[in-house]
């Protein structure tokens, strides 16, 4: 969130040259803060800004900007300038940067760089995105297993300075296998000639550098982790997640869902929304919404098929938007409940009777309360409308009914069916959802309206 009131302050401190204000501003909140309020300014006025902090403050706000201020600001400043603020930030940070600097930018960054430092931000960019490993930090501390708990302290007290958490320590043998991992209290607790492989605990909740980001993420939230080591095929320890970035992983991967519920295509990114253009949100919604469109007229094809019906009784024209739209209510909520267990890993496609059966008993209740509903509102609402010769309102009320009961029991299925299938053929539930599902649900209501109607009063 931006702060355009507190823009006009910091520009005449910066046309005043007034340094020592500057600094005092960098160090009066968190790194995050001072980002958010400097992203008001242009980049290259939040630079001036930003470099009268020190150098690891610095680093700590440039790695809290938006993106496209960060690369913004990588365009004008010297190579020199963003080889000190590079080598400050977090290593998985420095790594997304450079991810989205152009080829040509990197080569000139990187030989200012110190040989180690060129070598991991290769290392950490070179993973597939949405891969454990492409989320990871090289920032952790190890230790070796015959070491006593006193000289780990000992060299978690000159590591600490340059790691990004030190609560957790893994434990390696010389080809970097992980072993088990020890926690700064059972090093404080132990005896100091303790040896860390004998307090170690070898049981490690770990993942693949290859395995999905998400995966990660939710291991992190089941087992309330700091961080979650990450090793390749090799089981040889190559990095951590940790907690913030497992929520910052949450928070992106939630987004991506409720956009592709609503049929909405593009990158789906967090806290982008002010700064795409409103050109771009047109694409990324409008093949979804022309496509279903046309699918739509299906439904005006079915209504056209059944004037005859209409005709004879009109009243059924009353209701049919009560059907159509409670189809759609009761399909969405079992395509969301089904879509939600399949992101958390409580359901599998394979699982798809149980699923079926358990939304089955949902929906006949539901079918239950809601005809006995509808069929009071046509007795109610219909008091005293012509009815055709022949016809009665009760029946009339219990064909309304008995059509909404089916639409319920058919759009409830229907709608967990659908996320399982996409499961099953590898795509993500979230797209085959809520819009698409409402075309459909949309079709088989009028067609099971209309049917019910013609067998049930014998139109």
């Amino acid at each position: 969130m931006k702060n355009p009131l507190l823009a006009p302050e910091l520009r005449e401190s910066l046309q005043a040259g007034n340094e020592q204000e500057l600094r005092a501003f960098c160090e009066s909140a968190h790194p995050a803060v001072v980002a958010e309020l400097i992203s008001a300014l242009t980049p290259r006025e939040a630079w001036d800004v930003v470099r009268h902090a020190p150098l690891h403050l610095r680093a700590a706000i440039f790695s809290h900007l938006d993106e496209d201020i960060q690369e913004d600001m990588i365009e004008f400043l010297g190579r020199n300038d963003i080889a000190r603020i590079v080598s400050d930030m977090p290593h998985d940070d420095r790594a997304d940067l450079f991810k989205r600097l152009s080829e040509e930018k990197r080569e000139a960054i990187l030989p200012a760089l110190a040989q180690a430092e060129r070598e991991d931000i290769r290392r950490l960019a070179a993973y597939e995105e949405g891969t454990a490993g492409a989320v990871m930090t090289s920032d952790y501390v190890t230790l070796k297993p015959d070491l006593t708990a006193a000289e780990a302290i000992e060299r978690l007290r000159k590591d600490a300075p340059n790691r990004e958490t030190i609560y957790s320590s893994y434990v390696v043998d010389e080809k970097r296998r992980l072993l088990g991992y020890v926690s700064l209290k059972d090093l404080i607790l132990a005896r100091p000639n303790a040896r860390v492989g004998d307090i170690m605990y070898s049981e490690v909740i770990q993942v693949r550098v290859s395995e999905d980001q998400e995966k990660a993420a939710r291991m992190i939230q089941k087992y309330d982790l700091l961080a979650l080591p990450v090793i390749n095929g090799g089981d040889a320890l190559v990095g951590i997640i940790t907690h913030d970035d497992a929520l910052d992983i949450i928070t992106q991967e939630h987004t991506e869902d409720m956009e592709k519920l609503m049929a909405i295509t593009g990158s789906h990114e967090a806290g982008v929304y002010l700064k795409t253009p409103a050109l771009v949100h047109f694409y990324n919604r409008a093949f979804w919404v022309v496509g279903l469109a046309a699918v739509g007229l299906v439904s005006g094809l079915i209504i056209q098929s059944f004037q005859d019906t209409l005709m004879q009784l009109m009243i059924l024209a009353f209701y049919m938007p009560m059907v159509t739209s409670t189809g759609g209510n009761t399909g969405s909520q079992s395509a969301a409940v089904v879509i939600r267990a399949l992101a958390l890993g409580e359901v599998v496609p394979k699982d798809a009777l149980r699923i079926l059966f358990k939304e089955f008993q949902v929906a006949l209740m539901l079918s239950l309360v809601l005809g006995v509903m509808s069929w009071g509102k046509v007795m109610f609402l219909s008091q005293g409308t012509p009815v055709p010769e022949g016809f009665t309102l009760g029946w009339i009320g219990l064909a309304i009914a008995l059509a909404l009961g089916l639409q319920v029991v058919t759009a409830t299925l229907v709608g967990a069916l659908l996320p399982l299938f996409a499961a099953r053929m590898k795509w993500d539930p979230a797209v085959v959802a809520s819009p698409a599902l409402a075309t459909v649900v949309d079709v088989t209501g009028l067609l099971l309206y209309f049917w019910t109607a013609k067998a049930l009063l014998g139109i």
